[in-house]
């Protein structure tokens, strides 16, 4: 049987790059547009009045005036199982995990409990406008199987993976080289490319996994071209300090992943705050992507990651815009965003709130290697649309009247919006999230 969405309203979409031409001039900007999807899938998109007709009789259309439709928001970074420790007291990166979030991870060998928090999770992203996300999972095989259900239930396009954690952590959060290769493999198996969930092979970081389970993980990657890395990179000086420490051979805390073979297209580092010329040379060289999360870098105090310098033309890096829940302190991309700009405008630069949309939706899929897919309005693409309403609030009311462009919207909305700020979520066409 097919199925047939209609939805009517002003949307904005990217068909340009806002850090190569005048941020603006990337937007295509549809004051009253029409997007039809059949089976999930965007079919024709445009101005109501050239479109209207296309409409197959007896669909209802959704109607959202005064309202702003967007590709839905891509997360590239997030940890499901810190849900329930998000907004902890007081502590830099090594004391956090060793405080919160290892004995809030060690619940999830519970499979009943994963299940709980994985559903609790994906509602509370598309509450928020997020319609993928590259996810940690946590050592359990069970807390995989998990989300990988709920998610596959409700047709998200989500990435994620079973961390790979041999030492430095507590007993019963360790699994071994070997332990760690043979259950991310049946795990890859049963969940990579099965309806939209897609696996990445997870070594927490590079200090809570031996140099054999690292060659092992690069040995994994290598099985396929079409999985994803996920790891973390140059967060915080202590850390950075004690990978000097472990891996004494290695030139640089990027090159223990380098030499590890971990580096890639589809090899997503969350951080990177403290790179170098050299690292981000890497990066640029091997195609993989950092994960920009301005949220948590300022909650932990890990220092302010410089967004332009990783985007110079010359030796450009792919970014993404992560949460990083649950050490950011919230979902929702919107505040990220705004955390973004207050980074951005600390290290001498300004961040349009074009550029920071494009990040979180076009620019977050182009990370993935997921731009043919997801991120954009476009024919071909699955329908995954976040509805803004950037009026939602009283103040943010106030500010939008007062408005006098576009981008004038766009930043009111980045600065001041949040949950209350997304009407509705659709997920392969299907409305998954109503703020009514």
């Amino acid at each position: 049987m097919t199925d047939h969405t209609a939805i009517r309203g002003p949307f904005l979409t990217f068909h340009a790059d806002p850090f190569t031409v005048d941020p603006i001039e990337a937007v295509t900007h549809q004051p009253d547009g029409l997007i039809l999807c059949k089976d999930g899938i965007i079919t024709a998109v445009g101005a109501w009045d050239d479109l209207k007709d296309q409409i197959p009789q007896g669909i209802t259309v959704d109607h959202y005036p005064n309202h702003l439709i967007s590709a839905g928001m891509v997360d590239t970074h997030v940890h499901y199982p810190q849900l329930p420790v998000i907004a902890s007291y007081g502590e830099q990166l090594l004391e956090w995990l060793e405080t919160y979030v290892f004995p809030a991870e060690a619940r999830y060998a519970d499979i009943t409990y994963a299940r709980q928090i994985a559903r609790t999770f994906l509602n509370e992203l598309l509450r928020v406008g997020t319609t993928t996300a590259a996810v940690y999972c946590t050592v359990h095989p069970e807390s995989v199987e998990a989300f990988f259900e709920e998610s596959d239930r409700l047709n998200t396009c989500m990435i994620a993976g079973k961390v790979l954690m041999d030492r430095n952590a507590p007993e019963n959060l360790r699994d071994t080289a070997q332990s760690g290769y043979d259950q991310s493999a049946a795990l890859i198996d049963r969940w990579h490319g099965r309806g939209r969930q897609l696996y990445a092979v997870t070594p927490r970081f590079a200090p809570t996994s031996t140099p054999e389970q690292l060659d092992l993980a690069g040995s994994l990657l290598a099985t396929r071209p079409d999985l994803f890395m996920q790891t973390h990179l140059l967060e915080n000086q202590s850390e950075i300090e004690w990978v000097k420490e472990l891996f004494p051979n290695r030139a640089s805390y990027l090159d223990v992943y380098d030499k590890a073979g971990l580096l890639r297209p589809r090899a997503i580092l969350a951080h990177g705050v403290h790179a170098q010329e050299e690292d981000f040379q890497r990066c640029h060289n091997t195609g993989c992507s950092i994960a920009h999360c301005p949220g948590s870098n300022q909650f932990l105090g890990s220092g302010s990651f410089p967004l332009f310098n990783a985007l110079k033309p010359e030796r450009r890096v792919k970014i993404g815009i992560g949460s990083d829940v649950g050490a950011g302190p919230s979902l929702s991309l919107l505040q990220v965003l705004s955390d973004g700009y207050k980074v951005a405008q600390g290290l001498g630069t300004k961040l349009h709130p074009a550029q920071g949309l494009w990040l979180a939706t076009a620019g977050g899929a182009h990370s993935l290697g997921l731009e043919h897919q997801i991120g954009a309005i476009k024919p071909g693409l699955h329908a995954d649309l976040c509805v803004f309403d950037p009026s939602a609030t009283p103040l943010g009311k106030i500010r939008t009247q007062t408005a006098e462009s576009l981008s004038d919207i766009l930043f009111a909305l980045t600065m001041l919006g949040d949950d209350r700020s997304v009407q509705a979520t659709y997920v392969a066409g299907r409305k998954l999230h109503s703020r009514d």
